[in-house]
């Protein structure tokens, strides 16, 4: 794997929706194992012993597969073959801005200053573009994040209905406009702050959960964001071998840990031999 030599966030709003995930992410887990748990079956518990145990699985691939997508370079630069093997006709197109030709399936990136193979999109929570090296692990980060607060939004449930009693009007404006109650002198206890995290999970639910089916269909399909835009399935070779595009020969093994070694089946720079191969 290339590391990116440049890693931190080159805008503003990347820098803090990175911030956010790396400040909420761990406030869920110390919430979902430290309180919430520990609340529901105390910490002698067996269960408890083992929600820890899966609770601190999720928030290492969580982390793993965030340092994999931030650190791996997917860009076009050190990869491109010689230009005497680039030809028009297999989709190669001369980008302005690098002033060098890119390969097909690879877009320029304003904010990342070059060309990404196989670019999907550039995603401000990591600062990066996702393309063809890292898209693995990102669609695991997204994976693990869905998995992370669904599981903190079912048992903060169990949790925050079970020792807060409900009030008219005033749990609704809690529950609703969790932040107001902070900056308005409501309530500024810690139960108001447990449920400030338990809505957060409630909506990083919702949110990564839409991701998640966004970002398998495309998988599924065999294509990235622009391609889907432009219906463009030229590289659709079934839902088979687009698992292996993305996650490797191990495919069925890569869900457990980044760390898993799972070679990618081409190179991200030339897919004419995928053409041919279709037709």
């Amino acid at each position: 794997m290339m590391i990116r030599k440049r890693i931190c966030p080159r805008t503003f709003s990347d820098l803090l929706s990175m911030a956010f995930v790396l400040t909420i992410a761990p406030l869920m887990y110390w919430f979902g194992l430290f309180i919430v748990l520990p609340g529901l079956y105390g910490d002698r518990n067996p269960l408890y012993a083992l929600h820890f145990t899966l609770g601190s699985f999720i928030m290492l691939n969580i982390v793993s597969n965030f340092t994999y997508t931030v650190m791996c370079d997917t860009s076009t630069g050190g990869r491109v073959v010689p230009v005497s093997t680039a030809r028009p006709a297999d989709g190669w197109w001369l980008c302005a801005a690098c002033e060098c030709l890119s390969p097909p399936r690879s877009w320029h990136c304003n904010v990342c200053d070059g060309c990404i193979l196989k670019r999907d999109h550039h995603c401000v929570f990591t600062g990066c573009c996702v393309g063809y090296y890292n898209h693995r692990y990102f669609v695991m980060f997204l994976w693990y994040l869905f998995l992370g607060a669904a599981y903190a939004f079912f048992y903060g449930s169990l949790f925050i209905w079970s020792t807060q009693p409900f009030e008219f009007p005033s749990s609704i404006i809690k529950m609703v406009f969790p932040m107001a109650t902070f900056f308005f002198g409501f309530d500024n206890s810690s139960d108001q702050f447990y449920l400030l995290l338990y809505v957060v999970s409630a909506v990083g639910t919702l949110y990564t959960g839409v991701l998640c089916a966004y970002h398998f269909s495309l998988i599924l399909r065999g294509v990235v964001g622009n391609e889907s835009n432009k219906k463009d399935f030229t590289y659709d070779m079934g839902w088979r071998d687009n698992i292996r595009e993305v996650f490797g020969e191990r495919w069925y093994l890569t869900w457990l840990l980044p760390y898993i070694k799972s070679r990618l089946p081409h190179d991200g720079v030339s897919w004419h031999h995928l053409c041919s191969k279709k037709d």
